[in-house]
């Protein structure tokens, strides 16, 4: 099958419904729906934000270091379209620097000295319900076209069905308790990230992915894998070599 961004779209479509079902990594989820959008819709970066029990919004994914540093940043200073995407509901997007300047000046500065041009915040949603926003951002000028927006959005609103297993969220206990589990669990993630990074002497974007891959190739959760680090239940010569679809080391003597 040819290899268009529509047959991409649709592998998207289904490698996130994939994911309903009882048992299933929730970060796996968060960054395949990231990695994947910034492909299809021409970003140069992306992140997503979730609600905290506190209801405070917390970066959750991201495509880089660098893509997560700019979600904090915006955070921080307490103003974005992450947040007015949140708030809204609505998909957020400004399309040039003297867009963003006119309604968050100070996110927009910090956006401009990283090279971005443009940021888009799609919301996360169910019903009428907000959890969070998947957050894309390029490094030239223009909006989301309508049927980017439309398949993004889409994209979105499927990932959250995933994320809370389509329980009613009348429960907002429930729900809040979901949303704090998926941020919590990606607390030993960077740990075992920075880890990894520095051991291996390699970036953090590049340990991230040898975690995700050995997650995927033993079809364990990315958090657990993460834990096994974290302990010394999983050496590095065994991680490398899963990620790589090799056998271990010692599987070999």
């Amino acid at each position: 099958m040819t290899d268009t961004r529509e047959t991409r779209l649709v592998d998207t479509f289904v490698a996130l419904t994939d994911n309903l079902v009882a048992d299933y990594d929730v970060l796996d989820v968060l960054q395949t729906l990231v990695d994947r959008s910034v492909e299809l819709f021409d970003a140069a970066a992306g992140a997503i934000h979730l609600l905290n029990q506190d209801g405070v919004l917390e970066v959750a994914a991201s495509t880089s270091e660098r893509s997560g540093f700019i979600g904090l940043l915006q955070l921080n200073a307490g103003e974005g379209p992450c947040i007015t995407a949140v708030t809204s509901g609505e998909l957020v997007t400004s399309e040039d620097v003297g867009s963003l300047t006119a309604r968050w000046p100070r996110f927009a500065a910090a956006s401009k000295d990283h090279g971005y041009r443009s940021v888009h915040a799609i919301p996360m949603r169910l019903r009428d319900e907000t959890i969070g926003s998947l957050n894309l951002f390029r490094e030239q000028a223009g909006a989301l076209n309508g049927a980017d927006a439309r398949a993004a959005q889409a994209l979105a609103d499927v990932a959250t069905i995933s994320i809370l297993q389509q329980r009613t969220m009348t429960d907002a206990t429930v729900t809040a308790a979901q949303l704090q589990h998926a941020l919590d669990a990606k607390v030993p993630v960077e740990q075992a990230k920075g880890y990894v990074a520095r051991a291996l002497s390699v970036d953090v974007d590049t340990a991230r992915e040898v975690l995700r891959r050995y997650a995927r190739t033993t079809q364990r959760k990315l958090s657990d894998v993460a834990a096994a680090v974290a302990d010394g239940s999983l050496d590095l010569d065994d991680l490398v070599a899963g990620a790589a679809g090799r056998p271990a080391p010692d599987a070999l003597t």
